[in-house]
């Protein structure tokens, strides 16, 4: 009898609901199928669905659901006992992953043949964790199989099996309290919010030794890239097994997740091949409507990527889009901007951090872009150090001329004051912007010492969100051009906005996850050249002005 009759056969003779339109040939191959049908049948005639309409009727798993419980339980060592150890699911939002995870919890709670279980649900907080247990609780409750046999202790939020003597828990992610268990399955949710490695590494390093079959089932939406986290290190272990560069049998990676550069991401086929709930929990047309709310405001279009499309994002509200911004790189022969109109922008920032000095100047042809120079300093007595802690190349960048070092573990402002007089006698500088929060002293002595037009440019929504989005704008149409500078091109890319009620943005350096300075400069100066572009009454003398 071939593997498909065989399987067929079991099928049938132990009643298991094949989900529709999921034919059996589709079905991977597994050497203890018996195993997997036990699963699948206690999913779907013990376990309730908890929520919405669905409300408990029975847990008829999906077609992605179907499979990988299958795969899990089916596969097993020549012993009988499971062979993947770490199962790792990414898959976007609202595909029903919560229902799914307290489901498995209690197949390992009850019928995995494991006395003495310990069955935990693990998150970055407590009340994450509690979203699993809150379902299986629920799910309990539902079936009087379980509820008679299944003790629930909401007020911690543990569920107690006397039979086996095992019990189910939630944990959040004060790792230095969870040394001493002895987990035999560990419900890991959410993943990409860990915000250290150090609750996995408790709960999942060397804590198999006692258990012959432990299963720690990871799964999680995409989050943001940080590649120092346990998340985005587990995304990219789980996509080297996938494609087979690291051999790993006791890993399962099942990752429904976009190719930014091979799929089309406006693409319908594509939605519905990443979200494999379409047709069950939601339709199409949901991601399609929030598609069209999005994709032309690149301040949000990064939580669809996130949730719906389940790409890894620099930051949650990441702004510009880092392809168009590289078509922005051009050689600029600044020979030909001698005596040229601009407009200038200083970030001061920290005085241990990165400042910025920025250039904008306007076309004064047809055709010609608006074209951007950039200088940026940090405290020489710094940059081994934060080359070292922040692994970013601040030491390679001065070498090549990209970052002034100023003498000292503090910025030296008179430097920034020499080079806007040294950019004076060979630039026009119509005015040069600047936050008056810890740059008063600077902006006076350029102002009356240098007699350096200055302006005032505040970092509220007033003045930054004209100023971001006219930046925004130059970028999507290809009108601007900046010389290729890693800095600057290090700051956009960390670039991320806030937005008030009115829509109204402006870049947050609180929620960057790395320096965006030189780029805040840049916005700055294009938004000063905006206001007075074409205007040219403005390039008369003048004193400081307040915006």
């Amino acid at each position: 009898m071939n593997y498909q009759r065989e399987i067929s056969l079991l099928l049938k003779e132990n009643k298991v609901i094949i989900p529709k339109n999921m034919p059996i040939s589709r079905l991977p191959k597994i050497n203890r199928p018996d195993k997997a049908i036990r699963a699948i049948n206690f999913i779907q005639t013990l376990c309730t669905h908890t929520k919405g309409r669905w409300s408990g009727a029975d847990f008829l798993l999906i077609n992605w659901q179907f499979v990988l419980t299958w795969r899990i339980f089916g596969t097993c060592k020549s012993d009988g006992t499971r062979q993947y150890r770490i199962v790792y699911c990414e898959i976007p939002k609202k595909n029903g992953k919560s229902e799914y995870a307290a489901a498995i919890a209690l197949i390992c709670l009850v019928a995995d043949d494991e006395a003495g279980g310990e069955v935990y649900s693990a998150a970055a907080d407590k009340e994450q964790a509690g979203l699993v247990y809150q379902v299986a609780a629920q799910m309990v409750r539902n079936q009087p199989v379980l509820e008679e046999r299944l003790k629930i202790v909401d007020s911690t939020k543990r569920i107690i099996d006397y039979k086996y003597n095992s019990f189910y828990k939630v944990l959040s992610a004060e790792a230095f309290t969870k040394h001493g268990i002895n987990p035999s399955a560990i419900i890991f949710d959410e993943l990409h919010a860990q915000p250290k490695r150090d609750l996995w590494d408790v709960m999942v390093e060397g804590t198999d030794y006692a258990r012959e079959q432990q299963l720690v089932l990871g799964i999680t939406t995409a989050g943001i890239y940080d590649k120092q986290s346990i998340g985005w290190e587990l995304h990219e272990y789980a996509d080297q097994v996938n494609r087979g560069i690291i051999k790993d049998p006791n890993f399962l990676p099942v990752m429904y997740c976009a190719d930014k550069k091979k799929d089309r991401l406006d693409d319908p086929k594509v939605w519905k091949r990443l979200n494999p709930s379409i047709g069950h929990i939601f339709n199409l047309r949901k991601i399609k409507d929030d598609y069209n709310k999005v994709k032309n405001n690149p301040a949000r279009l990064n939580n669809f990527y996130r949730f719906r499309l389940n790409i890894w994002v620099n930051q949650i509200t990441r702004w510009i889009d880092m392809d168009q911004w590289d078509a922005c790189k051009a050689n600029i022969d600044k020979g030909t901007l001698l005596g040229r109109d601009c407009f200038g922008a200083l970030d001061l920032s920290s005085t241990t951090d990165l400042s910025a000095l920025a250039f904008v100047f306007p076309p004064i042809e047809p055709e010609e872009k608006w074209k951007v120079l950039i200088n940026c300093y940090v405290p020489e007595e710094t940059i081994v150090r934060r080359s070292a802690e922040d692994r970013v190349p601040y030491n390679l960048w001065q070498e090549a001329g990209y970052i002034t070092a100023t003498p000292g573990n503090v910025i030296d402002y008179s430097f920034i004051r020499r080079d806007v007089n040294k950019f004076a006698k060979i630039f026009n500088i119509q005015e040069l912007a600047y936050d008056p929060w810890g740059a008063v002293k600077l902006a006076v002595e350029l102002q009356e010492d240098d007699d350096i037009p200055m302006v005032e440019h505040r970092q509220g929504y007033k003045s930054m969100s004209p100023s971001s989005k006219e930046f925004e704008k130059l970028i999507i149409a290809n009108e601007i051009e900046y010389d290729g500078n890693p800095v600057l091109r290090w700051c956009v890319d960390n670039l991320v906005v806030t937005m008030d009620a009115a829509e109204n943005i402006k870049p947050a350096k609180d929620k960057a996850r790395e320096r965006i300075d030189a780029a805040v400069a840049v916005i700055m100066a294009v938004g000063r050249a905006i206001i007075h572009f074409d205007e040219s009454s403005i390039y008369n003398k003048r004193g400081m002005r307040k915006l």
